[in-house]
């Protein structure tokens, strides 16, 4: 980054005015400070790209200095200097947000190297970050500008530039799917095919049949040999979703399918090599589940290499309202009606709301409010009684867990019209669950 602003921040004339004369040379614009708040007001009227700071100065220390500077200036890469190098001092700093840690005397190659390391570090960051505002998540269906949506593109970014397991967490209706789409077709393997398997769907009975294929005859009715999805998943990715409902000997399968990267098709005694990356999701705690003796403490280590934890809808901020306006204007465009305005209080429901399904819960809302509108506004009251009666109502503490419980399943049910499978997924429960808590009334 010829051009790139370096502030240099040291109680010692002599190291800024070295430091300043062996970077100028090189193209770089030099700014010098004495205390740090002579430095402060550099930072805020210039926002340097790097700030190279003093651990030990007599007004402040260095470490809080790279505090600071992390917290109100993000675009700018931090280098600590520091005539009393410490372990612990150098870990501090590069845990605080420091790019880079030298002990004095350094030589000249080694400043500059330093330097250009940290200035390529904020290149790619802000190329990431153009590439986000140029709808890098909104090319998957991902939408959202929150600093927790910020984290899980970036680790998307990572994810893709890689070949290992990912495990993506996350509650029902989050959008784990769309993540791992994300991961592959940004990745190398995206002319491959991504083949996507609900494990909770497929009765155990049939799973391993679906996943590895089967030859002729391996069963009564197996007329022809049949690939199974890890063969069609070849040179491509594999996501796993609800792989926490897969059985215990079906984890012992999909262990070796990680080891070994080879599967044998149901009636084979030979191995198949499969060249395949695979993502998995759950909406359940995988190492809880391992600690009750429900998941298999082997596979969950080699499933939890790189791991995306995508927020819940409530936790994201205005990515409520972003998301509402999307989904409006989406419906809006298939049915091809007016786009609808929502108004103020509907948005400030929106807001407060817990939306228990998430992303999926929200989507639904919207695509029935633009079936239902006539006139191009959604107010409050065009929203479920249950969302209005939520807002601000106080609760009862001399109910029962019991009947908050089958209050909330009511809730759902009459927003899902009765639809006791959309229902029990919004709750997360399945439907023999749900009834067997209807009959609890």
């Amino acid at each position: 980054m010829i051009g790139a602003r370096i502030l240099v921040l040291d109680d010692n004339a002599i190291t800024r005015d070295v430091i300043k004369r062996n970077l100028a040379k090189h193209g770089y614009q030099l700014y010098t400070a004495s205390s740090f708040d002579l430095a402060k007001e550099i930072l805020k009227e210039i926002k340097p790209d790097l700030l190279i700071t003093d651990l030990k100065m007599p007004d402040i220390s260095g470490l809080d200095v790279v505090k600071f500077a992390t917290e109100n200036f993000k675009d700018t890469e931090i280098i600590v200097i520091t005539g009393y190098p410490t372990i612990t001092s150098a870990v501090d700093a590069v845990k605080l947000g420091a790019n880079d840690y030298l002990t004095k005397p350094f030589t000249d190659v080694e400043l500059l190297t330093a330097v250009k390391n940290a200035l390529e570090k904020l290149s790619s960051k802000r190329a990431f970050s153009q590439e986000i505002s140029d709808g890098f998540g909104e090319k998957f269906g991902i939408i959202g500008d929150s600093k927790n949506m910020m984290e899980v593109f970036a680790t998307i970014k990572k994810a893709s530039e890689i070949n290992s397991t990912v495990m993506i967490t996350g509650e029902s209706g989050t959008g784990k799917e769309l993540v791992a789409r994300a991961i592959h077709y940004t990745g190398f393997r995206a002319a491959a095919p991504f083949v996507p398997i609900n494990c909770g769907a497929i009765p155990e009975t049939l799973l391993e049949s679906e996943l590895f294929g089967y030859v002729k005859g391996a069963f009564t009715g197996a007329h022809n040999t049949r690939d199974g999805f890890f063969q069609s998943a070849n040179k491509g990715s594999i996501f796993l979703d609800e792989i926490s409902e897969t059985s215990p000997l079906m984890q012992i399968k999909l262990l070796r399918v990680i080891q070994e990267k080879e599967v044998y098709m149901i009636g084979s005694n030979r191995s198949q090599k499969v060249d395949v990356r695979i993502l998995v999701a759950s909406n359940k705690d995988l190492f809880e589940l391992v600690g009750l003796n429900k998941f298999r403490e082997d596979l969950y280590y080699r499933l939890n290499v790189l791991t995306i934890n995508i927020p819940p809808l409530r936790d994201r901020g205005n990515d409520i309202l972003m998301l509402a306006n999307y989904f409006a204007n989406k419906y809006a465009e298939e049915f091809d009606k007016q786009v609808p305005v929502f108004a103020d209080e509907v948005l400030e429901i929106f807001a407060k709301y817990n939306w228990q399904g998430n992303v999926r819960e929200l989507e639904n809302l919207v695509h029935r409010l633009v079936i239902m509108n006539e006139d191009g506004k959604i107010r409050k009251a065009d929203l479920p009684d249950f969302m209005k009666s939520r807002i601000g109502s106080s609760s009862d503490v001399k109910r029962s867990l019991l009947e908050v419980e089958l209050e909330h399943i009511k809730n759902v049910l009459e927003y899902t019209n009765n639809n006791k499978s959309k229902a029990a997924e919004i709750l997360h429960i399945d439907r023999k669950t749900l009834n067997s808590k209807l009959k609890e009334e």
